[in-house]
């Protein structure tokens, strides 16, 4: 009989929790809610919220958009959104993660003391994500983004430098970075870094480094567009390759569930449990199926 786990440890973060809780109270009011980009890296959780009436728009919308409701996710806006919508009389519903509030309210500190002028503010995170944009917006645009190792080496160390990090980023990366940079600073010049990664994203690479090494095979549920899902994927793998990124249950690969004996299943920050488990039911479908097709043989 092989054993088929859903890790305890996965799924939605609180940020994202409280965003989409907010989404369908404002949701069960009825009325007209739109979400400036997609409330969380989840196709199927979009899908969900969409049936529900959540309408996704882009920035571009936004801007012509009058007098209507709208609901920023938890990955956070730069302050020109804010400003478009008192413009536009729209009213938010905001939605941003407390953790990935703080660290704007940081970055935002640091540029307008008049220092940003005289040192990089650097933000170790992926270029373009909705977070790192509205880390970005705080400096008027002027933060340096980089996002491994290789493009730290190419900062000016001549002068100082303040490091910040988007919330899911890798830990172990960033340290690697921060040594890098005290090595190359030149003494005359300052170096501050603040670690602005979520412990609650963090936490979960020790946990789930132990999970997949535990089963013989993991089936790793996560949006495409998720940056913390590839982070935590690349874990899996480091510990078990036989580790498998899928979106949905219609990318389960049968034939992967043959000699087996523990079957994991895990995922991303941008995971709903309700998706796990569609995969765990839908796997423990097929070994019943194979098991009967066997027997009758």
């Amino acid at each position: 009989m092989t054993k088929v786990e859903i890790d305890e440890g996965s799924g939605f973060c609180f940020g994202v929790v409280t965003a989409i809780r907010k989404a369908e109270e404002e949701l069960a009011k009825g009325g007209t809610l739109y979400c400036l980009g997609d409330i969380v890296h989840n196709s199927r959780e979009v899908e969900r919220l969409k049936n529900l009436g959540l309408i996704t728009i882009g920035h571009e919308e936004f801007e012509h958009l009058h007098n209507a409701k709208v609901l920023l996710r938890a990955h956070g806006e730069p302050p020109e959104t804010y400003e478009t919508a008192r413009r536009n009389h729209i009213e938010i519903i905001d939605a941003t993660c407390p953790v990935v509030l703080r660290l704007q309210r940081k970055i935002k500190q640091e540029y307008d003391t008049g220092n940003g002028e005289g040192k990089q503010i650097v933000i170790y995170g992926k270029n373009g994500h909705a977070e790192v944009l509205g880390l970005v917006g705080q400096t008027c645009g002027r933060a340096i983004v980089i996002e491994k190792l290789e493009e730290a080496k190419k900062l000016d160390f001549s002068r100082s430098i303040c490091l910040y990090s988007q919330t899911t980023k890798s830990l172990d990366e960033f340290r690697l970075i921060v040594q890098y940079i005290k090595e190359h600073i030149a003494p005359n010049v300052s170096f501050e870094y603040y670690d602005t990664i979520c412990r609650q994203v963090a936490n979960r690479i020790p946990n789930i480094r132990t999970f997949a090494a535990a089963h013989d095979l993991i089936f790793f549920v996560s949006g495409k567009k998720s940056s913390n899902g590839k982070m935590l994927f690349s874990e899996c793998q480091k510990v078990n390759p036989n580790s498998h990124l899928i979106d949905n249950v219609a990318e389960i690969d049968e034939s992967l569930l043959h000699n087996v004996r523990s079957i994991g299943i895990c995922g991303a920050t941008s995971t709903p449990k309700w998706l796990m488990e569609e995969v765990q039911r839908a796997i423990t479908d097929k070994l019943e199926d194979a098991g009967n097709k066997s027997y009758a043989n």
